[in-house]
Formats: C-alpha cells, sequence, structure tokens
C-alpha cells in the first residue's frame, strides 16, 4: 500500500496552524507515507487571518496562540520567505519538514515570530542544522516555492475547492479528501477516519 498525505496551507494563517496535528497524528500512524507539505504563500504583506479567525480556530482546535502574536494579530502578514523555506526543505531535508512547519507555527502563534527577514529564520536553522540557500530569503517566490503553487492548483481542481487549509491523502490509486474540521478538536480521530477509508476501499477492491 502506497501512501502520500498532501497539505495545502499558509504558514501564517491560524487555521493552517490548527490542523497542522492533524498532520502529525496521521505521519505517526503511517510512519512511511510520503508527506507534501504545500505552502500556499497566500499572504504577501497586505493583510492578516485578523483577530476574529484567530479566536474561531483556537476555539474550533486545541491550539494556542501566544502573547505576543496576539499583539500583533490584525498586522499584515508576510509568508513568502516561508514559502520559499518549506520549498526548499521539501526539495533538500524532506524528513526534517514536518518537524520545522511545527516549529515555524510556534515561532509565529506562540513567540510571534513574522518570519519577515533571515534573521528571523537563524534558531530554526541551528536547531535542525539546515542550510538554506539565499535566495530562499528573498521578497519574491522562489522557482521552487511556485513550482509547489502549480501543484496546488492541479489538487484544487481535483478536490473542487480552492479554499485552505486541505489535507489529501491517497491510497495507491484512490484519494481520500479529509474534512479537517471535523478532527481539529481531537486531531487522533482523523487516524480512525482514515483507517475506515481505506478499509472500504480494500474492500472495494475485492
Amino acid at each position: 500500500m502506497t501512501t502520500e498525505l498532501y497539505f495545502i496551507f499558509d504558514s501564517h494563517c491560524p487555521w493552517s496552524y490548527a490542523t497542522t496535528p492533524l498532520v502529525n497524528a496521521l505521519q505517526q500512524a503511517y510512519p512511511d507515507m510520503t508527506v507534501h507539505l504545500l505552502h500556499s504563500a497566500h499572504y504577501i504583506g497586505k493583510d492578516s487571518a485578523g483577530e476574529e479567525q484567530m479566536q474561531a480556530a483556537a476555539k474550533a482546535s486545541g491550539v494556542k496562540f501566544g502573547r505576543e502574536h496576539i499583539r500583533y494579530v490584525n498586522s499584515p502578514k508576510n509568508s513568502i520567505k516561508t514559502a520559499n523555506f518549506m520549498a526548499w526543505m521539501q526539495d533538500k531535508q524532506a524528513s526534517k519538514q514536518l518537524p520545522v512547519l511545527n516549529a515555524i507555527q510556534a515561532a509565529h502563534f506562540i513567540e510571534g515570530n513574522p518570519f519577515n527577514n533571515k534573521h528571523d529564520f537563524n534558531d530554526i536553522v541551528e536547531k535542525f542544522k539546515l542550510s538554506p540557500t539565499n535566495k530562499v530569503f528573498k521578497d519574491e517566490l522562489s522557482t521552487d516555492a511556485e513550482y509547489i503553487l502549480e501543484g496546488i492548483e492541479e489538487i484544487q481542481q481535483v478536490i473542487g475547492t480552492n479554499s485552505f487549509p486541505a489535507l489529501v491523502m491517497t491510497v495507491n490509486d484512490n484519494a481520500i479528501f479529509i474534512d479537517h474540521s471535523k478532527y481539529l478538536k481531537n486531531p487522533q480521530e482523523v487516524v480512525t477516519a482514515v483507517e475506515q477509508e481505506i478499509a472500504a476501499i480494500k474492500q472495494s477492491k475485492h
């Protein structure tokens, strides 16, 4: 059984932050599964998800938001460098990308790190022993990040929605669209739901 997980997200989106625990739970349940973290680079310094969405995400899930994030919650966010960084991770250090995303989201949503410049990434780079190229920290999307956006468009056409975060798991030739909103309070429940879907797929093959 070949399993892959596609997570369309934005590092600066509170709903994506609330959905990452589901990705963690699925990766633990299926350690051999290939995970594709697809950063949508939605925030380009013009707007933010804002306080209302943050509060809604906090209420719907178990994730915490820190005082430093809340202070600037309505300031415009820019996730372009993080999109470049995650695209570089996918290409060069794929095995570390999920722990790195968890660390980036904790730094952003709890400690208030905006990830606006190269310096903001220093702690992550040191902690995970990374050596990203300088082009990662430019103000425009890297070629790798744009390539990921093309992949996102293809997936969105298949699932029929442009909204994110989005989770799709493929099992051999079958795709399972996971409604993340059902499992935000209890991420482990997503594993049970996926197991049932996989069992149904196997059943239909007989």
